[in-house]
C-alpha cells in the first residue's frame, strides 16, 4: 500500500495483435501477419510481434491510418427521421440526433444531414475516424435516393453525372441512375451543404424527398426511422479498408 493509503490501478497492457483483433482489424492471425509485414506502428515506431500496448494512450496506425483502440469507443448507425437536427445541441430546443442515442459515452455526428433529409448517419466518439470520414481528400461515397417532383430528362441526368455548376464551384462527377418514374439513385463523395438538393435544382428539378441509403460500405434497409444500432466489426473493418485504399491513391 502506498503512503496515501491507496494503490493505483495497474494500467491495462495488452498484446498488440489482441487489441487490433478486438477493434475489428481482422482475426488474431491476420493482425499478426500485418505486424510481421511491418504495416503497424505504435507511437511512430514500427511494431514487432510480441509488442504490448496501452489502449488508453498508445497511438496505433495500420498502413498509415490511425486506429482508435480505447475501450470506451463506440460507433452508432442511426436512421435519422425527418425534422431531427444533426447537431449536439439546438438553441431552439428541437430534437437532435444526440437525443436518439445513449448519452454515455458522449458521441458526435459524423458529417450532417439536413433537418428535412432522412436516412443513415454515423455517430461516434472516435475523433480520428470522424476526421477521415469527413475529410475531402478521402471522399468516402454516400448514396441517396432522391424523389423529384417530375421525371428527369436524359439530359438532366447526364448533367448530374458530369458535374454541375453551383455557387461554390462545379461538383465532382456523380453516379446517377433512374430507379423509378421520379426517383433517382445518386452516389457522391463530396459533402457540400445541401448538395443533392442544389444539384437537382440546378438542372430544373425540385427534391420532394431525400434519403441517404448508404455510407461507404454501410447499408441497413431494416433499421426503422429513429432507431440506431452499433456498427459491426466487419462494417468497421470494411470502412477502414476503403480509407486505407484512399490514403494511398
Amino acid at each position: 500500500m502506498s503512503g496515501s493509503g491507496f494503490e493505483q490501478e495497474p494500467r491495462q497492457i495488452e498484446r498488440l495483435q489482441k487489441v487490433l483483433a478486438r477493434v475489428g482489424i481482422g482475426s488474431r492471425r491476420a493482425c499478426e501477419k500485418l505486424i510481421l509485414e511491418r504495416r503497424v506502428t505504435v507511437d511512430g515506431r514500427v511494431s514487432e510481434l510480441g509488442d504490448k500496448v496501452d489502449p488508453e494512450t498508445s497511438q496505433i496506425e495500420v498502413d498509415g491510418l490511425k486506429i482508435g483502440v480505447r475501450e470506451d469507443l463506440v460507433y452508432y448507425l442511426l436512421n435519422k427521421p425527418i425534422g431531427v437536427i444533426t447537431t449536439s445541441k439546438d438553441p431552439q430546443n428541437r430534437s437532435t440526433v444526440i437525443d436518439l442515442v445513449p448519452n454515455h459515452p458522449r458521441v458526435f455526428p459524423v458529417g450532417r444531414l439536413d433537418a428535412d433529409t432522412e436516412g443513415l448517419l454515423l455517430l461516434t466518439n472516435d475523433g480520428d475516424l470522424t476526421h477521415y470520414l469527413t475529410h475531402p481528400s478521402f471522399g468516402i461515397e454516400k448514396e441517396y435516393l432522391v424523389q423529384l417532383e417530375a421525371r428527369p430528362s436524359r439530359n438532366a441526368i447526364r448533367e448530374l453525372r458530369q458535374g454541375v455548376e453551383l455557387e461554390d464551384g462545379i461538383t465532382a462527377p456523380a453516379r446517377v441512375s433512374l430507379v423509378d418514374e421520379k426517383i433517382l439513385r445518386m452516389v457522391i463523395h463530396e459533402g457540400r451543404n445541401r448538395q443533392i438538393r442544389r444539384m437537382c435544382e440546378s438542372v430544373g428539378h425540385t427534391v420532394v424527398r431525400l434519403v441517404r441509403s448508404r455510407i461507404g460500405p454501410i447499408v441497413d434497409r431494416s433499421l426503422p426511422p429513429g432507431s440506431f444500432r452499433e456498427l459491426t466489426k466487419q462494417e468497421l473493418k470494411s470502412t477502414r479498408k476503403i480509407l486505407i485504399e484512399d490514403f494511398y491513391n
